[in-house]
C-alpha cells in the first residue's frame, strides 16, 4: 500500500460535509448504507432496493476532473440525481509516445507505476472516504487496448497489430501491467469494483477478426479476472463508442457481475431481455446516449424512460449505453432514475 492512503486528509471539510450528507441534494442519508447494501444484494440475487435500480455516467469540466473539484462535482451529482451507486470517471489517459511508429517501437512502451496515477487515485480515495459508507464505489478502467491507442492512435495502433502482432504485443503486456498497479491500488483504497472496458472487438476493427482474440483478449480477461477475485461489484462494459459490433458473443466469456452494452449490432437488434439470457447477468442500460437523455425535455426523459422499462428483464438496472455527452442535463438524469425508483410492473 502506497503513502496515499496516509494523506487521506486532503478531502478536509468536503469529506465530513459529504458523510454527514450535506453537499448537494436528493440523497436520503437517513439509514445509511442502505444503497450499499440494496447494491450487493441485488448483485447477488437477493431482492435489492425494492425498486428497478439506475446511474447514468458522464464526464465532468475540464476544471473538475481531478482533485478536490473532482471529489466535490462526483458527489454533487451522485447526490442530485440520486443514483444508486457512485461511479468514478476515469481522467488519467496514457500520454502521447510519438517514438512508437512502427510494430517494433511496442517494446519500449513504459510502465507506469504510482506516481503517475496519484492524481486519479485522490479523488478515488476521496471519494471512498466520503461516500463509500452509502454507496457502492466503482471506478472506470479502460482496457490495455483502449491505453495503447491513447499512447499513439487507434487507428495506428491496429495497423501495427495487422502488420505484425507478435512485435506489439509485449506494448500490451506492459501496459496491461500497468493498469494492474492501479486496480491494486484502488483495491487497498476501498473501492468496491470497476467499470471495466473493452474495446476493439468492433465491426470492422481487423480486416482479420481472429487478431483481436489473440492479442486483445488475453489481456483484457488477465485484468478483468483480476477484478474478479478481488471485488464484489463488477460492470462489463462492451464500448461501442467507436462502432456498433457485429457479435456480442466473444465477450460472454468475459468476467462481471453486471453487462452494460447497446442491443444494437450490425446484424441486428437485440432487446434487454435478449441480452440478458445472451450473457446470463443483469444488464445496466436501456437508454441511448444520444438520445432523449443528452437533450430531451423532462417529460420526454419520463416517458422514454418507462418505455425501457416495460420490456426490461425483472433483474435491470436503468441506464445509458455509454457515457452521456456533456453535463447540462443534471436535472434530465434525475428525471429518468426518479422514474426508474418510481416504477411497478403491472
Amino acid at each position: 500500500m502506497s503513502d496515499l492512503v496516509s494523506r487521506r486528509g486532503f478531502v478536509g471539510a468536503l469529506g465530513l460535509a459529504a458523510a454527514a450528507g450535506t453537499v448537494g441534494a436528493g440523497q436520503d442519508n437517513a439509514f445509511p448504507g442502505r444503497k450499499r447494501e440494496a447494491m450487493l444484494s441485488f448483485k447477488n440475487g437477493g431482492p435489492g432496493p425494492g425498486y428497478v435500480p439506475a446511474a447514468f455516467f458522464l464526464h465532468f469540466d475540464e476544471g473538475s476532473r481531478l482533485g478536490r473539484a473532482a471529489v466535490q462535482k462526483h458527489l454533487e451529482y451522485y447526490r442530485f440525481t440520486g443514483m444508486d451507486f457512485v461511479k468514478v470517471q476515469y481522467e488519467r489517459n496514457f500520454p502521447k509516445l510519438p517514438q512508437i511508429k512502427a510494430p517494433a517501437d511496442w517494446k519500449a512502451m513504459p510502465r507506469y507505476g504510482i506516481d503517475f496515477y496519484r492524481p486519479q487515485l485522490e479523488v478515488v480515495d476521496g471519494l471512498v472516504k466520503a461516500a463509500g459508507h452509502e454507496a457502492l464505489v466503482i471506478v472506470t478502467l479502460y482496457s490495455a487496448f483502449m491505453c495503447a491507442g491513447h499512447s499513439t492512435s487507434r487507428a495506428q495502433l491496429v495497423r501495427d497489430l495487422e502488420q505484425d502482432g507478435e512485435a506489439v504485443r509485449p506494448g500490451l503486456e506492459a501496459i496491461t501491467d500497468s493498469l494492474l498497479v492501479f486496480v491494486r491500488e484502488c483495491r487497498d483504497l476501498g473501492v468496491d469494483g470497476f467499470y471495466a472496458s473493452t474495446q476493439g472487438g468492433e465491426a470492422g476493427t481487423f480486416r482479420d477478426p481472429a487478431l483481436f482474440a489473440r492479442y486483445v483478449t488475453p489481456c483484457d480477461l488477465r485484468l478483468m479476472r483480476e477484478l474478479e477475485a478481488s471485488f464484489a461489484f463488477n460492470v462489463l462494459h462492451v464500448c461501442d463508442y467507436e462502432a456498433p459490433y457485429a457479435d456480442l458473443a466473444p465477450f460472454t466469456a468475459y468476467p462481471g457481475h453486471l453487462v452494460s452494452c447497446s442491443g444494437r449490432l450490425t446484424t441486428a437488434q437485440r432487446s434487454l431481455s435478449e441480452l440478458a439470457t445472451l450473457f446470463g447477468r443483469p444488464i445496466l442500460g436501456g437508454m441511448d446516449r444520444k438520445g432523449v437523455i443528452a437533450g430531451g425535455s423532462n417529460e420526454e426523459i419520463r416517458r422514454a424512460a418507462e418505455e425501457v422499462l416495460k420490456t426490461a428483464p425483472p433483474r435491470f438496472i436503468l441506464g445509458a449505453d455509454c457515457t452521456v455527452p456533456g453535463e447540462k442535463r443534471w436535472e434530465g438524469i434525475r428525471t429518468a432514475i426518479a422514474t426508474a425508483h418510481a416504477f411497478r410492473r403491472s
